[in-house]
């Protein structure tokens, strides 16, 4: 009889195994498709019928990239805007850590304005922050670029909700030993946040990595492009030619999910002691 229930068991969770194959191959069927389209000659990638499997891979499509167009600044422009994306960490972090264990007048208001901006859309902003940026002379700079990113409401609140899970004792205890405000929070409060860190690390890079729109509008030098528009004018001037496009795209995307690999296990850490569910 317990063999029998065993079997039984086996049934539905063998099906439901299946099912979940079948649909992670549905879904990662677009993302395969652009890396195989990627290597294949423009011969096979315009063919009918198309194939999937390249007969003929090759990467030059990746070197005329970075060769014939100017994938290369576009790239270093990308990379410069996260890594000043990536100071506002720290910044963040203070923030939230401030609103978790001090106590100060007005600190409730705050915080409530500091959840309010979440609620207003990036678009009401830009006009705003445009002007405040042209008269401070940093249009058409990568610091303009990134600087409107340097900081978010949401992160804030990350933090925030990660931050009380601290134990206040420890913190007492560290100031009653002497410890200062900035010891404290750089010895203690930093290292026992590193799972919030990393989910701040994964969000920061995917939203300075794939910015599009901020960047389009800030620059009007070419130079100053970021990925995501280049590979936007690249489907404008060169629409005959799928393997370079797909080509483009993999370069966009292949970093992002890198980086969510290598993050994952504490991205799922952060977000379930932050209490986000």
């Amino acid at each position: 009889m317990p063999r029998t229930d065993s079997r039984r068991g086996r049934g539905p969770t063998v099906v439901v195994g299946a099912a979940l194959v079948i649909g992670a191959l549905v879904t990662a069927f677009p993302l395969l498709w652009m890396i195989l389209g990627s290597v294949k000659p423009r011969s096979e990638s315009v063919a009918h019928p198309p194939r999937v499997l390249p007969r003929e891979p090759t990467p030059e499509f990746f070197a005329h990239l970075f060769q014939e167009l100017d994938f290369g600044r576009y790239l270093i422009n990308t990379v410069a805007v996260v890594v000043i994306g990536m100071a506002g960490l720290i910044l963040m972090a203070m923030a939230g850590y401030g609103f978790a264990k001090f106590r100060f007048r007005g600190r409730t208001p705050m915080f409530f304005l500091v959840l309010v901006t979440m609620m207003i859309p990036v678009q009401v902003t830009m006009i705003p922050t445009y002007l405040i940026l042209n008269g401070m002379r940093l249009t058409d700079t990568l610091i303009g670029i990134a600087l409107p990113g340097l900081v978010s409401g949401f992160s804030v609140f990350l933090f925030r909700q990660f931050m009380t899970t601290i134990p206040t004792a420890m913190i007492e205890a560290a100031r009653m030993d002497g410890a200062s405000e900035a010891r404290i929070f750089w010895r203690i409060v930093l290292p026992l946040s590193k799972p919030i860190m990393a989910v701040q690390v994964v969000l920061t890079f995917i939203a300075g990595w794939n910015s599009f729109l901020w960047p389009l509008i800030i620059a009007n030098d070419e130079r100053l492009y970021t990925l995501s528009v280049g590979v936007s004018l690249l489907n404008q001037q060169i629409a005959t030619n799928p393997s370079l496009q797909m080509a483009a795209s993999t370069l966009m995307v292949a970093p992002i999910l890198i980086v969510f690999i290598a993050f994952q296990r504490f991205v799922v850490q952060g977000f379930t002691l932050s209490g986000l569910k």
